[in-house]
């Protein structure tokens, strides 16, 4: 986290992890003998899981999730072995991988972190941050999306 409160540094970082992990793991992830099953569980468990290290506490905009999104699909058409113009819905290739698309594991991260936090002492500083009021007046224009 900056010291701005933006996580776009531990994004890309994440990003860039991911895609050694995958060039690592290329060999498996793109041969044939292996059934998409398999390497659906192979990303999830190996690529998914670096690439969204430490998302729970991350404040997620529409962008990063656009840039989570973009990364998902091009690996998986590569492992898939299908082009742009093939035109093949992505959603169709994460249904024969049988993987969940990035957004929703992103999001059931974030409600574990949640709940880690409610259940933690009321005298924790985790929980005191969650009831935290900040003071002052909030700026002029519309909210960032988050």
């Amino acid at each position: 986290m900056n010291v701005d409160g933006d996580t776009d540094a531990a994004v890309e970082a994440r990003i860039r992890i991911g895609w050694n992990k995958f060039w690592q793991l290329v060999p498996l992830l793109t041969n044939r003998d292996i059934s998409l099953i398999r390497r659906g569980r192979l990303y999830s468990s190996c690529l998914r899981s670096s690439i969204l290290q430490g998302s729970w506490t991350w404040l997620v905009t529409k962008e990063k999730e656009v840039a989570f999104q973009r990364v998902e699909t091009r690996m998986v058409r590569w492992m898939c072995d299908v082009k742009v113009k093939d035109k093949v819905p992505s959603k169709e290739l994460r249904e024969r991988l049988r993987i969940d698309d990035t957004i929703l594991v992103l999001q059931q991260n974030r409600l574990q972190w949640h709940g880690y936090v409610l259940q933690k002492e009321d005298t924790d500083w985790v929980k005191k941050c969650m009831e935290h009021e900040a003071e002052g007046s909030r700026p002029r224009g519309r909210p960032k999306r988050t």
